[in-house]
């Protein structure tokens, strides 16, 4: 995915927080849930993500876009530069830098509080963002247009962007907000999503044939190639001739929508940019779009990432029997076992002092399943869990003796108190704990019934506990 020259980004950036919490109570005063904060993530929305996907891919991205001189511009200017990448930002007085805050608990969106002024850029503005073009078009190869609707995605911008573009023999990929998408006539590609084509034609685009026809439409007016997202539906690319390709999803499971649009047009983006045909830069684009949509609040998608889902689907994907691995590749290894009709076991601890307790649990368990992932309490979790002096083997020394058992096949570390997340994220068929769990309280197990899996407990070892080992008893 990889492209030297940088690929130019001119657009609405914004900064999106997402506070992570959990429900358990709803509040006495009103009818509403109370959130209990645990965590809060920055990062860059709208054009800002767009330009850190392409980075995270492995590509290089100039932005040019505006911010406000408000804290909130601030931290999203230091955010960008940190992950490399470069800027021209021009100030937009009288509109401060939008912000999008998110509350999610287990991954659910809750609520979404906007802060926002979609008034046009003064003229002032709108030059500074012109005048900053020709010297980012004479050192990049690609430009992507993204249109939020904030302000700066002007007419005077859209028409200078695209008549420099043509100049210097760019192409150039736009991700519309407008209703009227003749606006970006003389684009090379147009990625509207499905209720964007829907608006802009007022067609109907329920099923594949529904949409070539309210696509040919618009590439047929516009003389650019549509590529429409059309989440768990997939993607389509039309063609002004009409013809058209359709790509079912990637996604394996829809957590959050949030930035997928962004993560594919970087892809598209860089694929193209490292002169790929267009189906091909769309299955990179469909690739990240799914990897995107598994994980909660905006986030990036890496390089790395692409391609060890291409390998997944080419049933490749080179994870030695015992790896530990990252939440996200587990969820793909465990798609390709689902596929493959193979059954996936669950089991998770701390593994602080390994014992023959430990290798009864995970034989047992090996025994009555295909596949065997086992869930590891991170260091952090394991103090809050049994205090400032545990563990007394970090983590990494304790996924590395879990690996090394042959029962097991991969080790993930889940910095929660209990793996209740990673369990609805991998849905495994059987989840099993010791017997001194009752079934009924092991975490996790009502999502595994409800999917139709099993949970099992299985017999002790007399007499072996890590806590036991470690007050020497």
């Amino acid at each position: 995915m990889e492209t030297a020259a940088p690929i130019l980004v001119v657009g609405d950036a914004m900064l999106d927080i997402s506070v992570f919490g959990s429900v358990d109570r709803i509040s006495p005063e009103a009818p509403v849930p109370i959130i209990r904060q645990e965590n809060t993530t920055e990062s860059g929305g709208g054009a800002a993500n767009v330009a850190l996907n392409v980075v995270a891919m492995g590509g290089t991205a100039h932005l040019i876009t505006g911010v406000a001189a408000d804290p909130e511009g601030e931290r999203l200017v230091r955010l960008l530069r940190l992950a490399g990448v470069t800027l021209d930002v021009v100030a937009t007085p009288g509109k401060p830098t939008t912000v999008k805050t998110r509350f999610l608990a287990r991954h659910n969106q809750l609520l979404r509080l906007d802060r926002e002024v979609t008034t046009p850029v003064t003229p002032v503005c709108e030059e500074q963002i012109i005048a900053a073009l020709p010297a980012c078009m004479d050192a990049c190869r690609l430009v992507v247009i993204s249109d939020y609707g904030k302000g700066l995605v002007t007419d005077r911008v859209i028409e200078a962007t695209l008549s420099l573009a043509a100049r210097a023999g760019l192409p150039v990929i736009v991700d519309p907000k407008r209703r009227n998408l003749a606006d970006y006539r003389g684009a090379s590609f147009i990625k509207p999503n499905r209720r964007e084509l829907e608006a802009a034609t007022g067609l109907p685009v329920n099923n594949d044939r529904q949409v070539e026809v309210a696509a040919s439409s618009l590439a047929a007016t516009t003389g650019a190639t549509l590529l429409v997202t059309r989440s768990e539906d997939g993607m389509s690319l039309v063609r002004p001739d009409g013809s058209a390709i359709h790509m079912p999803t990637r996604a394996h499971e829809i957590v959050d929508v949030t930035g997928a649009g962004d993560a594919a047009i970087a892809a598209f983006s860089l694929a193209i940019a490292g002169g790929r045909s267009a189906e091909e830069a769309m299955a990179f684009a469909n690739i990240a779009a799914g990897i995107s949509v598994i994980r909660p609040g905006t986030t990036t998608v890496s390089g790395s990432e692409i391609e060890h889902e291409r390998a997944v689907f080419a049933g490749q994907l080179p994870v030695p029997k015992g790896s530990r691995v990252s939440a996200e590749t587990a969820m793909l290894l465990r798609a390709q076992w689902r596929r493959q009709r193979l059954t996936v076991g669950f089991t998770n601890g701390c593994f602080d002092l390994f014992h023959p307790g430990h290798v009864s649990l995970l034989r047992e368990t090996a025994r009555q399943c295909d596949r065997l992932i086992v869930g590891l309490n991170s260091d952090a979790s394991v103090r809050r869990l049994k205090g400032d002096k545990r563990p007394v083997q970090n983590e990494e020394a304790r996924a590395e003796i879990l690996g090394a058992i042959g029962h097991v096949d991969l080790v993930v570390v889940f910095d929660e108190d209990t793996p209740l997340d990673l369990i609805a994220r991998l849905e495994p068929d059987l989840l099993t704990k010791g017997a001194d769990y009752r079934i009924e309280d092991i975490v996790g197990g009502d999502i595994v019934r409800q999917n139709g899996g099993r949970v099992l407990t299985i017999d002790l070892v007399p007499g072996h506990s890590s806590t036991r080992l470690i007050n020497g008893r």
